[in-house]
């Protein structure tokens, strides 16, 4: 694919789930020879847009000095955008609205980004919904842009999204798929009548 991938996580907390699902889709793209970026937003200054509308006046400087300003000029540099979120009273996290609201200062040069995003909640799919209304709701706002995937992923504790699904889903790289099959001969502890059963045993536990 060779593309330039940046991969945004949002999450307050270090390693939480929805880190690990950015770090799962980080090794996928690597492994299929794209360049890939991660940008920890807890770790960058970020200050609440003013409203002033000063950088829609002015070429997009923004009166405030702060890290957005390189944010912003490496989202304009990535040919496919990660947005990721843990779920906060179903919402998306204060630090990527923040983000999505200072990157107004993009103005034209943000377009044809191609995004995949991700969400992780304690509750089931229906909880993270609406975080990821939010996030269509920014992607809707730049010309040219498509949503390539979304990840949901169901996890409360520090790396309790770890072995689920939502992993799988997130590694976009090469894969090894193993097949399951009884000996026709020889026949399965309790006969042949419970082989879709054992089939299934054996692909759950991997």
């Amino acid at each position: 694919m060779d593309k330039n991938i940046l991969v945004i996580v949002s999450s307050p907390r270090k390693d939480g789930n929805s880190e690990i699902l950015c770090d799962d889709f980080i090794r996928g793209a690597q492994a299929s020879g794209n360049k890939v970026e991660k940008l920890t937003l807890r770790d960058k200054r970020i200050a609440p847009c003013l409203a002033c509308e000063t950088c829609l006046r002015n070429g997009g400087k923004c009166v405030q000095k702060d890290d957005m300003e390189e944010i912003i000029e490496k989202i304009v540099q990535a040919d496919v955008i990660v947005l990721s979120t843990p779920v906060y009273y179903y919402s998306i996290s204060s630090q990527l609205k923040m983000m999505i609201d200072r990157s107004l200062a993009g103005g034209s040069r943000l377009k044809d980004k191609d995004f995949y995003l991700i969400a992780t909640a304690a509750d089931g799919k229906g909880a993270m919904e609406t975080a990821m209304l939010d996030m269509e709701g920014y992607v809707r706002c730049i010309p040219g842009a498509s949503i390539k995937g979304k990840i949901y992923g169901s996890a409360f504790r520090v790396g309790e999204i770890n072995g689920k699904p939502a992993e799988a889903e997130a590694y976009h790289g090469p894969s090894l798929i193993i097949g399951y099959s009884p000996c026709e001969m020889h026949s399965i502890k309790g006969g042949m009548t419970n082989c879709q059963a054992e089939m299934k045993k054996a692909v759950e536990c991997g």
